[in-house]
């Protein structure tokens, strides 16, 4: 069996998510960084650093800590119930592990290694306009110059871009919670837990009081290489199965297989992992099972055997309609 790659989701639950002698030793250069970060908010609460408001609302899918918690699949849950009350929604990413920085539109089948694999995926899944940028205010003004009808944007994580100001926030979280509560580099925090936002949203756990549920589900299975060739667990039983996942939790994917009672061999990635195809030669295989933001990266390797999981969320309605209640007057039919 091929061995595991380093990942740094295995530094993040030995040091970010309970309190150990490496986390508590970082714990002087956390309280530097948590200066730095009240600093820059302060500079923007008083207008020292400038933030752009849109003539349209603005909603920031994102979170507090380091690493993925579900943003993607959120985001199109979103887009779907808001093209259901009648809006049109735009989507802007960062693209993080892209090499475009200027802003530009994505559109179906583009390079991952160009835009970003969650911007492939968000444009192939959400029907709607993406753009890519570094600066999501040149982002956002380019995609709403070339979509005028588009009256609300979701913003693919930007909670601590605060120079596009936006009119509703929303944090995510999984099943690790907010770790050893401490910021970077002690722990996983980006900002300080108490960091108020709109909503929070916790995905696959019971959530606390305040907060919003969502669950993923597994929608389908399907050719990485041709995503109309629809795969049964039927066809995969008795077959030899690995499966990869460079996410930033890949113990979620997997875990979501076993519960599908799926045997399989597990090769964690590092998130966001730019896939190559020796990484996929694994011994006595018959598939390759991974989750759609690694196969929009692994399409062009042209494989079979490579089979992708897609997953919906399932959102608290609760969640939407405060959404909706809070833009309201602000977008345009």
């Amino acid at each position: 069996m091929k061995a595991v790659p380093a990942n740094a989701s295995e530094f993040a639950a030995r040091h970010w998510y309970r309190l150990s002698l490496l986390s508590v030793l970082l714990v002087p250069f956390s309280l530097i960084f948590r200066l730095i970060v009240a600093a820059r908010r302060l500079l923007f609460r008083l207008g020292v650093l400038a933030s752009i408001r849109m003539r349209i609302p603005v909603i920031v899918v994102g979170n507090l800590t380091v690493g993925g918690t579900g943003k993607t699949p959120l985001i199109l849950a979103l887009v779907d119930a808001l093209r259901a009350n009648g809006l049109r929604p735009g989507i802007l990413s960062r693209g993080y592990g892209g090499t475009s920085a200027s802003p530009r539109a994505v559109n179906p089948g583009d390079e991952a290694v160009r835009v970003g694999d969650e911007p492939v995926l968000l444009a192939e899944r959400s029907g709607c306009p993406v753009w890519v940028g570094a600066d999501r205010v040149a982002a956002a003004r380019a995609l709403t110059a070339a979509d005028p009808a588009c009256n609300v944007i979701l913003c693919d994580d930007g909670l601590q871009h605060y120079r596009l100001q936006r009119d509703f926030e929303i944090a995510v979280e999984d099943e690790r919670g907010l770790g050893n509560g401490l910021l970077l580099p002690a722990g996983p925090l980006r900002e300080p837990a108490k960091r108020r936002v709109d909503a929070t949203v916790v995905n696959g756990e019971e959530p606390r009081p305040g907060a919003f549920a969502m669950r993923l589900v597994t929608e389908s299975l399907y050719e990485v290489v041709n995503p109309l060739a629809r795969v049964t667990q039927a066809d995969l039983a008795g077959k030899n199965l690995h499966a990869v996942a460079g996410i930033g939790n890949p113990e979620r994917f997997f875990a979501a297989l076993s519960r599908m009672g799926i045997a399989f061999s597990a090769h964690p990635f590092p998130d966001h992992h730019p896939f190559r195809a020796s990484d996929l030669e694994f011994a006595d295989c018959d598939y390759v099972l991974m989750t759609e933001k690694d196969a929009v990266k692994c399409r062009r390797f042209g494989r079979q055997d490579l089979i992708a999981v897609r997953v919906q969320a399932e959102v608290d309605p609760a969640l939407i309609e405060l959404i909706l209640e809070r833009i309201h007057g602000r977008t345009t039919a």
